[in-house]
């Protein structure tokens, strides 16, 4: 394997010494930038520019010619490629979000559910993953991803974004067989979806879970965290022991100690959880991610360095803490605003790693 040029987010995530905390930041690709805005405008749709490799290599690639300090690329893609991929007819409406034409909502739409062919019906992400791979020339670590089994059901479900959970949690509670078929497929097709990715050339995947914060306490570990396990089982089990994993639930702050026995090497970590208190209960057995209010990047460069400056703090001294916002960052930001931000994160953490 040939080795990273800057590997300090691969050191942290293995707990070694580091000059700096690295910092990435998620939806780092993404609307907030005017050269992102204009490529998605030669692309056409949003799953256009997912589909094509050279469209999603620009986009995974333009952050990184804008902001030097940033540590880690993520493959630019969605969440929902994998139910889009199982016949489920993915679209998108302006100001609407993500909908679905054939949402799993009676027992025969759930009983058809099955693994699709990942390796040809995902191919495109597999593809631009190898483009982002060669376009990156080894100078900072790819992030492969995938939603959670729990995640990419509520969507697929719900049949779209922005609900209230109301028709997985009635189906959760009255046929709880069906959510555990739905929650298996998922499973074994998440598995299948980022072995693929590991082999196309992603360095460290991480699985996000947005919506396990909205399952009862009593149900996020046999919904939700106990599924993550499994794929990060399989994938040691498959020879992927060696490529880290970082697992993050959206509103999971309750249940980090539960989370750090995932077998995850790093867990996500969002901005209502203080982070020192975070750190002792895991007690390093896994490294920490997060967690700035991604709002704070709508104020002041004077406002945002403080608040970075407060993160670093809470974690304090050593290693095995990435930084990066509690969740992803808005197409409203100000571009210099994530400028100020890096600039902090780079200066500021150094004093934290010294002997």
């Amino acid at each position: 394997m040939t080795s990273i040029i800057n590997d300090v987010f691969l050191k942290t995530l293995l707990r070694e010494r580091t000059p700096y905390t690295p910092v990435w930041i998620m939806r780092q690709a993404g609307r907030y930038l005017p050269e992102y805005r204009k490529t998605r405008k030669q692309a056409g749709s949003f799953l256009d520019l997912c589909k094509n490799k050279d469209f999603a290599t620009e986009v995974t690639m333009q952050p990184l010619e804008r902001y030097p300090n940033l540590d880690a690329a993520i493959l630019f893609s969605d969440i929902l490629t994998v139910p889009d991929a199982m016949g489920l007819g993915l679209y998108f409406e302006e100001g609407e979000g993500p909908k679905f034409k054939n949402p799993l909502q009676d027992e025969k739409a759930v009983q058809k559910l099955d693994i699709p062919d990942v390796e040809e019906k995902l191919s495109y992400v597999f593809n631009a993953v190898k483009s982002i791979k060669e376009a990156l020339k080894n100078r900072v670590p790819l992030i492969g991803f995938s939603g959670s089994p729990w995640t990419l059901a509520t969507y697929m479900v719900e049949g779209k974004g922005r609900t209230d959970f109301l028709k997985i949690k009635q189906m959760l509670y009255s046929r709880p067989d069906l959510i555990n078929h739905i929650l298996k497929i998922n499973t074994e097709t998440v598995t299948k979806y980022l072995a693929c990715q590991i082999d196309a050339g992603a360095d460290v995947v991480m699985i996000f879970d947005s919506w396990g914060g909205a399952l009862a306490h009593s149900e996020y570990e046999s919904h939700s965290l106990n599924y993550m396990k499994v794929i990060i089982s399989n994938l040691n089990l498959l020879g992927y022991q060696d490529v880290p994993k970082i697992i993050f639930t959206k509103g999971g702050g309750q249940w980090i100690e539960a989370q750090a026995n995932s077998g995850a090497d790093a867990l996500g970590v969002d901005w209502q959880t203080d982070l020192g208190p975070a750190r002792k209960l895991v007690n390093n057995k896994v490294a920490l991610q997060g967690n700035l209010d991604p709002a704070i990047l709508l104020s002041n460069p004077k406002s945002i360095e403080a608040a970075v400056k407060r993160v670093l703090d809470d974690y304090g001294y050593g290693e095995g803490h990435i930084f990066n916002l509690g969740h992803g960052i808005t197409q409203f930001t100000p571009p210099e605003n994530l400028q100020a931000l890096l600039e902090t994160v780079r200066n500021y953490s150094a004093k934290y790693h010294q002997e």
